[in-house]
């Protein structure tokens, strides 16, 4: 959906072409955006039914108002300043941090000379040499909610009605600790007949190995018929592999934010996720889940042990996470919080 340079008051750009999470974040947020003020995404690989503008016509925008620039790349702020400094479009420039590490010297460069900045996170903000907003990433609660029946869900998907039902889903390699979830699985699982563990993601070509060693650590161990690895879904259908859970656990060794314990909330159900990316902002620890150190197998297994025996606290603890996600992390907020920054900086013309 092309708009006109008239309308737009921000502009969102995504300088790469493969799906990654910056991307995902744009075509989140700016349709939702773009009932609160003008914004266009600009830039390849965008969904085509999101506000949108050329790229070359950035390079040609009318001096006419300021604008912001939005950009959460590296090349995005180099862009930015281009456009600002050689080509003398009125930009105020913002740039979105989710980088959890020693900035280089050129990133802290690029930094220094934006106007503002945001960080994903309070951790991700303590990498910042200069103040920051911090705006969490919200997700959407319509589609992320809890069943209407379980039971006849497990059905459909073809998993026990009556088991306890621990996962872990995303994409499948050391980084992402599914090996430590197969571990605690594996110990778990060796006393806890009514217990079953769903591993479900993507092991791209460097990682099959990884995956088959963990296929086969699993048969090894007797239980393939209780540590599942059903196909990946897509992303319309993996609210329902939320729904069918009693714990969803977050095993990363490292994350950069990590949505999926949100997701999971969102549908009723508690997490064990490790103190990485911004798990720690997102977890009550207690009331909607437990956070353990990344990489230690001992811990994950206890944590996810305290939650699935006990039944009662699986149940107390459903609705307390939907409510946290509703209270906290609604993506129409996260929208809000970014729209109040754009007008902000509008204001300063």
């Amino acid at each position: 959906m092309r708009m006109d340079t008239s309308d737009i008051e921000v502009i969102a750009p995504n300088l790469k072409r493969r799906l990654s999470g910056v991307t995902a974040t744009i075509a989140r947020l700016v349709p939702i955006q773009s009932g609160m003020i003008g914004i266009a995404a600009t830039g390849p690989g965008l969904p085509s039914d999101i506000p949108h503008l050329p790229l070359w016509r950035c390079f040609v925008l009318p001096r006419d108002r300021l604008r912001v620039w939005h950009a959460r790349r590296n090349t995005e702020m180099l862009l930015g300043l281009f456009l600002r400094h050689i080509l003398r479009r009125r930009l105020k420039l913002l740039f979105t941090s989710a980088s959890q590490r020693k900035h280089s010297r050129y990133t802290k460069w690029l930094i220094g000379r934006m106007d503002r900045v945001i960080a994903t996170s309070r951790k991700t903000a303590a990498y910042l040499d200069r103040p920051a907003d911090v705006v969490l990433h919200g997700i959407e609660t319509a589609g992320f909610s809890p069943p209407a029946d379980r039971a006849a869900l497990r059905r459909g998907l073809g998993l026990p009605e009556n088991a306890v039902i621990f996962g872990c889903y995303g994409r499948i390699r050391a980084q992402k600790g599914t090996d430590a979830f197969v571990d605690a699985a594996i110990r778990l699982l060796r006393d806890r007949p009514q217990a079953v563990a769903v591993v479900m993601g993507r092991a791209t070509s460097e990682h099959t190995a990884f995956l088959a060693g963990l296929r086969d650590a699993v048969a090894a161990a007797g239980l393939s018929d209780r540590i599942l690895f059903p196909p990946e879904v897509t992303v319309d259908r993996i609210a329902d592999w939320y729904r069918v859970l009693d714990l969803y656990v977050a095993p990363q060794r490292w994350e950069g934010f990590g949505l999926t314990p949100l997701e999971a909330m969102a549908c009723g159900v508690p997490v064990v996720a490790t103190r990485v990316g911004a798990f720690e902002e997102l977890v009550e620890e207690g009331r909607t889940g437990t956070l353990v150190p990344a990489g230690d197998v001992p811990a994950l297994a206890h944590a996810i042990a305290h939650w699935i025996d006990d039944p009662a606290r699986l149940s107390e603890s459903g609705p307390a996470s939907r409510a946290h996600v509703l209270a906290n992390h609604r993506i129409e907020g996260e929208a809000e919080r970014l729209v109040a920054i754009y007008k902000d900086l509008l204001a300063q013309d």
